[in-house]
């Protein structure tokens, strides 16, 4: 090997910086959003448990106008109507 082609070998070697990032399509989160999301998740699934708590916040609730998790990304009141839901069900289940 010569002289010449080292550098040419050099640049052919060389690898990507970050071969590996992900690349998001899609919109994520704000922090806010997410932590109303993560506490209505949490707090549905130590109330109602696994099944009940995955029904119940993915599903169409009509005493509340809509999808649970939805409603509690969206804002603190409906975080806050979606615990009261969620205590609700708690206490009939009781």
């Amino acid at each position: 090997m010569s002289e010449a082609n080292a550098p040419a070998m050099a640049e052919e070697a060389r690898i990507p910086a970050k071969p590996f990032r992900k690349q998001y399509n899609t919109v994520r989160l704000d922090p806010e959003s997410a932590e109303r999301q993560g506490r209505a998740a949490r707090l549905a699934f130590e109330a109602l448990g696994r099944d009940a708590a995955t029904s119940f916040l993915n599903g169409h609730d009509a005493a509340l106008g809509g999808r649970p998790l939805d409603l509690a990304v969206a804002s603190a009141e409906g975080l806050a109507a979606v615990e009261q839901a969620i205590a609700a069900r708690k206490a009939e289940a009781c």
